[in-house]
């Protein structure tokens, strides 16, 4: 039997139910490090995982025309007080098919890890896909966190990414997202993150609007404090006739942090349309005003600011 114990306690600490996670009719992978702990595959869901020298290894197929009620959960994590993690993850959705993600990347307990993880996810004609990521730290500050994915969107299907980190030190995030989008089908990419202390953050997301009629949205939220650096750049390409894109890039600076945002938009067909916006800086003051009305001191109010914007 695996020991799933530190898995469970992980998932204790961050106020989830490892119960309601992995349960008999749910499809999952558990890794720590370089060995996976547990995989199940259901009707509709086929899994294959392994774990070598180099990594973690997965393959996650839905088949054709299945709806899947129950998320698919992938769960990540180091327990030890160093460590490696490498992820190569393949996700496949055939035709028309539907299905949620759940990557869960626990790494509470690390000073000193690394985990990479290295997608390619592609979705068949119709599929659709939510892929949320949520990452828990703690407060070594000595986690580096490296993803890297390659999407490929099908016609009529629809992509949608969730990133979060916002619990615990950041460390060096350094993000890298590719997203090619067919005809009529779309793609949202949202990152949240929270820096602190000494945090080095890293966003790169690009889609490339490819297909006809194809719609777009690369949207960051982040919040950076203390002595912390964030660079964001969301880049959209117009490539065909009627597609609609947008970069929304938001970040709030507080005491020596640092931010900086690059939104680039590119049209090369006369009936593509792209737009980007981008705000740096303190808190609204008004929504400051408001909730120190309320009684709460301004470091309260701006952190119930921050955590509303993130949540």
């Amino acid at each position: 039997m695996p020991n799933l114990e530190p898995l469970y306690q992980a998932f204790r600490q961050i106020g989830e139910d490892p119960g309601l996670i992995l349960t008999p009719d749910t499809a999952h992978v558990v890794a720590y490090g370089h060995e996976v702990l547990s995989q199940q595959s259901i009707s509709g869901v086929r899994i294959e995982s392994h774990a070598d020298a180099k990594g973690v290894h997965a393959r996650i197929v839905v088949e054709e025309g299945r709806i899947i009620t129950q998320p698919v959960h992938l769960c990540f994590g180091l327990f030890e007080r160093f460590g490696v993690q490498n992820v190569d993850l393949d996700v496949m959705l055939e035709a028309d098919a539907h299905a949620t993600f759940w990557s869960h990347c626990l790494f509470m307990f690390p000073d000193q890890a690394r985990h990479a993880m290295d997608a390619r996810i592609e979705l068949g004609p119709g599929a659709r896909l939510m892929y949320n990521e949520v990452h828990y730290h703690g407060l070594s500050g000595g986690i580096e966190v490296v993803p890297r994915a390659k999407v490929k969107v099908g016609e009529r299907a629809h992509y949608r990414a969730d990133f979060s980190l916002v619990q615990g030190l950041v460390g060096k995030l350094d993000v890298d997202y590719d997203v090619e989008v067919g005809a009529d089908a779309s793609a949202e990419l949202t990152s949240k993150v929270y820096g602190h202390g000494a945090d080095r953050i890293d966003i790169c997301e690009r889609v490339h609007l490819n297909g006809a009629g194809a719609r777009g949205l690369v949207k960051s939220r982040v919040a950076v404090e203390d002595e912390a650096r964030a660079h964001i750049v969301g880049a959209t390409y117009g490539n065909a006739a009627g597609v609609r894109g947008h970069v929304d890039c938001l970040e709030i600076v507080r005491g020596n942090a640092v931010a900086s945002a690059v939104p680039e938009v590119k049209v090369t067909h006369p009936q593509a349309k792209v737009t980007h916006e981008a705000a740096i800086g303190a808190v609204d003051e008004r929504q400051l005003e408001a909730l120190m009305a309320r009684g709460l001191d301004p470091d309260e109010a701006v952190d119930r600011i921050i955590l509303g914007m993130l949540g």
